[in-house]
């Protein structure tokens, strides 16, 4: 159980981030109800839910360590549309329904994705460009050059797939993998490796290291902990 002095003094926990909220936004709220130091241990976009760690006071020290941990995310992957930000934050900007996807060209080229690779983060991150996050670029239609980074997936589990009402396929998949990891790219490379654009439709984030949602402190119960912080 949460309490003021238990956030104050310092304490690691996590949150089941709503989605809509950036990581800022739960750090914002937390510190309502305690006033002192808070961070996060690792962005998830603000279309994810699931799984995002939080610490306070003395244990934001922490932070870097936790950040460094593995994550285990579900979601769902659309073949046949992308967009500019591999998600739903923009547009359609490229469609080709795939005519002649099935389990087993699936199920290879996410078994090929597996271990270490050089990943191309998207235009629309965080990452910084010249002083400036990527996607300040990105939304201004100005060109993002950004840098591979290495990364690693551990699995890759493809649970199953539906051919939705237009003719895209909508890939159900588990992916644990290193800190770092775009999922939205898993997506975009999913894609290229079948010849069809894509983008990720739904995110949820399972665990970060030892955390998982199942112990995750949703946005009500916070408020029935501290039911008087919030101004």
């Amino acid at each position: 159980m949460l309490t003021r002095n238990l956030l104050l003094d310092g304490v690691t926990f996590s949150l089941n981030k709503p989605e809509g909220w950036t990581s800022f936004d739960a750090v914002k709220f937390v510190r309502k109800f305690t006033g002192s130091k808070v961070g996060h241990a690792g962005t998830l976009d603000p279309l994810a839910t699931g799984v995002l760690v939080l610490c306070t006071g003395s244990h934001t020290k922490k932070i870097q360590t936790i950040q460094a941990g593995e994550k285990e995310y579900t979601g769902i992957i659309c073949l046949g549309h992308t967009t500019p930000s591999l998600d739903l934050e923009t547009p359609f900007s490229e469609s080709r329904l795939p005519v002649s996807c099935n389990t087993e060209n699936i199920l290879q080229a996410a078994s090929a994705m597996l271990g270490l690779q050089a990943q191309l983060p998207p235009v629309y991150s965080a990452k910084q460009v010249n002083g400036k996050r990527a996607y300040e670029f990105a939304r201004k239609g100005e060109e993002v050059k950004l840098e591979p980074a290495q990364i690693r997936i551990d699995a890759f589990d493809i649970l199953s797939f539906t051919k939705e009402e237009d003719g895209s396929l909508h890939v159900s998949f588990r992916l644990v993998c290193s800190k770092g990891t775009y999922v939205r790219c898993i997506a975009r490379d999913l894609g290229n490796a079948l010849g069809y654009p894509a983008y990720l439709h739904k995110l949820v984030r399972t665990r970060s290291g030892e955390f998982t949602i199942d112990h995750s402190y949703t946005t009500e119960e916070l408020r029935i902990c501290f039911p008087k912080s919030e101004k």
